[in-house]
């Protein structure tokens, strides 16, 4: 994720403002260009950008629930912005909890939707394609204390999550009954998407024979995949091959597990590259030992060992970090020779359908 800046004071915003804490101008994110901006109130709930008074805008309808400050268009043919059209089934708003659990959920989806735009993937609701659009249900328990829970997946471009997975505590102990090093909100959506784009971009294309030989066959039964991944686990030597034990599991779940981690190396890094960040160790005397000038957009680079160049440094800094406020490692995971393969497969496959959709 980017830095943005208040253009009438020029504070720092973050992504997920709705009021400059300086200035004190309400902020609104304008998504064809992917800025956050501060707004000048019109007539009947309407803004213009601020020293831009070409558009009209409202909020998203979604606003009012605290969930979403992004812009639409005044005239427009829906009242949701870019991000929440995606939406098809939302929590029961007459319970507070669960608008809580909403409002963490919208802040990753909207991260992650901002991503996917930034690297200009096809991303459309399936309100206006219902075969290869994408939609989401935020879903909850109905009886927490049962045996059928709802349970997060991804089906012919329906991602489906329960809101359980926004509740610390719950995800917390989720994660070790999982044995997982990481498990985060905005993970979630960046791995079930990654089902998604398999769908679109993979399956039957030329990439398919590729895919193959690095991830696996994809025809291999699923259902009996995942029972014999809980009931015997994962290959004694699966860290050789996967990102991560799940990785191990099936064919689908390598590919969306690793684009989860591509789309959490490309935002990072942009992050750090909007702070201008460098990593110079001062214990290192060749000057070239994990050592960085993160002065690329990476969204903008090619080459995909470049881009590893950047990130292993800087992981092991924020690594480093994290330890040193005695926390755990941030990103805590090693990427092997095999797996590298298969995240630069993922990097060429999305720069390559960048260049055909412009």
């Amino acid at each position: 994720m980017k830095l943005f800046k208040c253009t009438h004071c020029g504070n720092l915003l973050y992504f997920e403002n709705y009021r400059c804490e300086q200035c004190g101008y309400p902020l609104g994110f304008v998504a064809h260009s992917l800025e956050l901006r501060p707004l000048v109130p019109q007539k009947n709930d309407t803004y213009t950008v601020y020293n831009d008074e070409a558009t009209l805008y409202r909020y998203c309808a979604n606003h009012q629930y605290g969930v979403c400050n992004w812009l639409v268009a005044e005239g427009s043919q829906t009242d949701y912005c870019k991000a929440c059209t995606l939406n098809r089934t939302v929590p029961n708003l007459s319970r507070p909890e669960y608008v809580q659990r909403w409002q963490v959920i919208e802040t990753a989806k909207h991260r992650l939707v901002y991503s996917l735009r930034r690297m200009k993937l096809p991303l459309v609701s399936k309100t206006t394609d219902p075969d290869k659009g994408l939609s989401f249900d935020f879903l909850a328990d109905e009886n927490p204390d049962g045996n059928q829970r709802i349970l997060t997946g991804h089906t012919g471009g329906l991602i489906t999550l329960n809101i359980a997975e926004a509740d610390d505590i719950e995800r917390e102990m989720t994660r070790k009954a999982m044995d997982e090093p990481y498990r985060t909100v905005l993970g979630h959506f960046r791995h079930e998407v990654g089902h998604y784009y398999w769908d679109q971009l993979i399956d039957g294309s030329d990439y398919l024979d590729e895919y193959r030989r690095l991830f696996g066959d994809e025809r291999r039964d699923y259902a009996d995949a995942l029972k014999q991944h809980y009931e015997q686990g994962p290959p004694t030597d699966w860290p050789k091959e996967y990102i991560s034990s799940y990785a191990s599991t099936h064919p689908w779940e390598d590919w969306a597990e690793t684009w989860a981690h591509y789309l959490h190396i490309i935002d990072t890094l942009e992050t750090a590259y909007s702070f201008g960040l460098s990593v110079q160790p001062r214990v290192v005397e060749d000057g070239t030992l994990l050592t960085a000038d993160l002065n690329t957009d990476p969204y903008n680079l090619d080459n995909f060992e470049t881009l590893m160049s950047l990130w292993l440094p800087l992981s092991f800094a924020m690594n480093s970090i994290n330890r040193s406020m005695g926390h755990q490692d941030l990103y805590p995971f090693v990427i092997p020779p095999r797996v590298m393969e298969k995240l630069s497969f993922i990097h060429r496959v999305c720069y390559e359908a960048r260049m055909v959709l412009g």
